[in-house]
């Protein structure tokens, strides 16, 4: 990378660290039911809401509990089902004008990431009427009030209920904008175990191994706090600890609850001190071939973070430590290498795979500068990288055994 805009990276990225304190985050307010979320409604006197989420939960009667609560309460309700795994820009606007055709008063989004990402940004263009999504990607582009959000997450892994982030594809291009801002995060988050049982397996295993990717990159970058570090490795302990249970026990409320848990502090940890090149690599490829993202992470974190060599070995094995996998008398670089193949061990385990099909040798060049758009300068990585040393990470995730 050239010596003066990694000096640039970095000062920008010394300069966000510094402002975290004085910065508008904040939580949620934590529900453990849906039948919770009517008196939520009642407080800001909300008769209508539009419900943002994906055919198949609807179909399989999902957010029939939902409902079913809203009619109770004399609350209104209008569904919003086309939210595919990466949302397009198409999504926001179908939702948007529902939304606005129905006089809804609040947007509650209902399943994984994508669902939710998709009601925060029909909110945020129900704020910027004049501003399309290609003009709010990258940071504080949002800047106004949305309706109020309740995130109803099904899965555990996104963080996408805390976070203040949302990202939404361009169809036509492949392009995907990342979108952060503090309106963004939810106001209510419903973290329901019961509503994760229904995963299958394979979503079981990329989620949780997004959520663990969230705070590990969290944790190795520069951009840390005394919460966020706490917040990361609480969350990789607890990953460590109920992944693989959830995964071989669909029913284990309580390996589901730690998850749901764990998605929400690795969520809170990312959106302070931001992620890294897993998720921009990741992200790319999303949005040029659609493959879901926790899978994208879950094959591309190890081999990220062996790229990283020295300039992550120390953090990461702190984080080896935290797990019981090295002591402080083991070196650094050891510990690290046993955090690694731990999450390679995880990912055999859960029968993830070690590549990815459908990556064109010609589309890498492309994909390789979209990511490190996205990445530099706002992303606090161990180890700085332009779009050429990007490059060689979908190499090696590719699988062309049969090209």
């Amino acid at each position: 990378m050239n010596p003066i805009y990694k000096l640039y990276c970095r000062t920008f990225q010394k300069v966000f660290h510094l402002a975290i304190p004085i910065l508008p985050y904040r939580n949620p307010k934590i529900l453990r039911s849906v039948s919770e979320v009517p008196s939520q409604l009642r407080e800001k006197q909300v008769k209508s809401v539009l419900i943002v989420t994906d055919k198949v939960l609807h179909s399989l009667g999902m957010i029939d509990g939902l409902k079913e609560q809203l009619k109770k309460n004399g609350v209104s309700y209008h569904i919003y089902d086309s939210t595919v795994p990466n949302p397009t820009v198409d999504n926001v606007e179908q939702a948007r004008a529902l939304y606005l055709e129905n006089g809804c008063q609040a947007l509650i989004g209902f399943g994984g990431g994508s669902a939710i990402d998709c009601a925060k940004a029909v909110g945020a263009r129900i704020a910027r009427p004049n501003k399309p999504i290609a003009k709010m990607g990258g940071i504080l582009k949002v800047m106004h009030k949305i309706p109020l959000l309740i995130a109803i997450p099904t899965t555990a892994g996104t963080g996408s209920e805390v976070t203040v982030a949302t990202v939404i594809t361009d169809a036509k291009t492949g392009r995907k904008s990342p979108i952060s801002d503090f309106p963004l995060i939810p106001r209510v988050a419903v973290l329901d175990a019961e509503n994760t049982k229904t995963m299958p397996l394979s979503m079981t295993s990329t989620t949780g191994m997004d959520a663990l990717t969230h705070a590990v990159e969290a944790y190795i970058g520069r951009s840390t706090t005394r919460s966020t570090r706490k917040d990361a490795t609480d969350a990789v302990r607890l990953i460590f600890e109920n992944l693989e249970k959830a995964y071989q026990d669909g029913q284990n409320t309580l390996a589901r609850a730690n998850m749901m848990q764990a998605s929400f502090l690795a969520g809170r940890a990312f959106s302070k001190s931001y992620v890294g090149y897993v998720h921009a690599v990741a992200h790319s490829l999303g949005g040029q071939y659609n493959i879901p993202h926790g899978l994208a992470n879950a094959v591309l974190l190890p081999i990220v973070l062996e790229a990283y060599g020295k300039s992550a070995h120390k953090k990461l094995h702190e984080l080896a430590i935290v797990v019981g996998l090295a002591t402080k008398q083991d070196s650094a670089e050891d510990g690290a290498a046993r955090f690694i193949a731990a999450v390679r061990n995880m990912n055999a385990r859960m029968n993830i795979p070690k590549t990815l099909s459908g990556i064109m040798k010609e589309d890498i060049p492309k994909m390789a500068k979209h990511a490190a758009k996205e990445a530099n300068p706002l992303y606090p990585v161990p180890m700085l990288m332009d779009a050429k040393a990007l490059e060689p990470f979908y190499e090696k995730v590719a699988d062309w055994s049969n090209t």
